[in-house]
């Protein structure tokens, strides 16, 4: 649905402003080849599971507020490097999965909502946390450092919110247990029976050590491309591409080109608006000095990443977009693709439950929204990058 919005503005925008050798230059090649190289490498990462260690870790944990906080710190800290929605497929299911083992499943939508927040403030962080993240960084000409630094405040804050959150989840038992019976969790059956049943946690294939070793290999030189800003970017998109043909080659067929064709069809469409002296010129006074808000509201009608690419050309105020679009997602499924996979994975196991998952969603949401809005609207005014 998304690719398809995005379709119909880039030929709705070109009637507007035909096609020129202008709107090619206005595409932002080097984020589509990075996003591809990031899309490739993390298919290759779920395929191998590479967190296999956290999930089996999971399993050592005997109270729900313990496991509860564990699986959202994995998910807060995982976001950081392999994006929100990669770190909610990996953990949301295993989510589910030790919880019904347990026998406590209706504590599966409160943390799964509040993995949801994780996976949202927990990739602010870094450049490449986020797909908008990753094209601002790239747009904007702010060092890695100072991008964290106008990020942190948002970040550490999130993460003790969040503590915050499961302690009020399980204020009635503190010392809920994992597992009624006592043999089940302390000894370690049942949880492991659980945990060895999540997605990707029956062990690591020896015969392929060396496609985790090259897809950790490839992650370390994406990052490095990103964070160095080098202007051969596509030499590593290259290198990626031909490591993969060679070693791993039906990756390929999964890495998610709905999001490219998404980013290439918005690319067009901001390009071309831009190029419109009227548009250009509503957009530039309307959202000048009003990035925040526009980010937001405009996330609950295309989702955060297309807002960044349109928002970005009448842009003031960096920090004011960034911290717009990424407190965006707590406000409707919509405001982030990551919201939407997490939806899908609950409605999947639990059939006909979408609008139970929508209400559970929006009342967490929305009280973490209501607690952070105002002071980081604030604080992007006062302190810009």
């Amino acid at each position: 649905m998304m690719l398809t919005l995005a379709l119909a503005a880039a030929v709705i925008a070109m009637f507007i402003t035909p096609p020129s050798k202008d709107l090619l230059s206005g595409i932002d090649w080097r984020t589509l080849g990075t996003l591809f190289m990031m899309l490739t490498v993390l298919e290759g990462f779920k395929q191998e599971n590479i967190f296999l260690p956290f999930i089996r870790f999971a399993n050592r944990f005997v109270t729900m507020p313990g496991l509860s906080f564990f699986l959202i710190c994995c998910v807060f800290f995982s976001s950081m490097f392999v994006t929100n929605d990669v770190s909610l497929i990996i953990f949301v299911p295993l989510t589910i999965i030790l919880f019904r083992a347990g026998n406590k499943e209706k504590y599966i939508l409160p943390v799964i909502s509040m993995e949801n927040i994780a996976a949202i403030r927990g990739s602010l962080l870094t450049p490449f946390g986020s797909p908008q993240n990753l094209f601002l960084y790239g747009r904007s000409g702010v060092s890695a450092p100072v991008f964290m630094l106008h990020m942190s405040p948002l970040w550490i804050t999130s993460f003790f919110l969040l503590f915050v959150f499961v302690k009020v989840l399980y204020r009635k038992d503190p010392k809920m247990a994992v597992y009624e019976s006592a043999g089940a969790g302390s000894s370690g059956n049942g949880g492991s029976s659980a945990a060895n049943a999540a997605p990707g946690s029956a062990g690591w294939d020896p015969a392929r050590k060396h496609q985790r070793i090259i897809y950790l290999c490839l992650f370390v030189l994406i990052v490095a491309t990103i964070v160095s800003r080098t202007p051969y970017w596509y030499v590593s998109a290259l290198i990626v591409l031909a490591a993969v043909l060679i070693s791993d080659r039906k990756i390929l067929l999964k890495t998610d080109y709905v999001l490219l064709g998404t980013f290439l069809c918005f690319f067009i469409f901001s390009s071309s608006i831009a190029a419109n002296a009227k548009i250009a010129g509503f957009l530039t006074d309307s959202v000048a000095e009003h990035e925040y808000w526009w980010s937001i509201l405009l996330s609950q009608v295309i989702s955060n990443v297309p807002a960044s690419i349109v928002l970005w050309p009448f842009t003031k105020n960096l920090a004011a977009l960034l911290y717009g679009l990424d407190s965006a997602g707590l406000c409707s499924l919509i405001g982030s693709l990551a919201s939407v996979i997490n939806y899908r994975i609950y409605v999947r196991e639990y059939p006909g439950s979408g609008g139970k998952f929508i209400k559970v969603f929006t009342l967490i949401s929305w009280a973490f929204f209501a607690i952070v809005a105002l002071p980081f609207w604030w604080l992007s005014s006062v302190w810009r990058f």
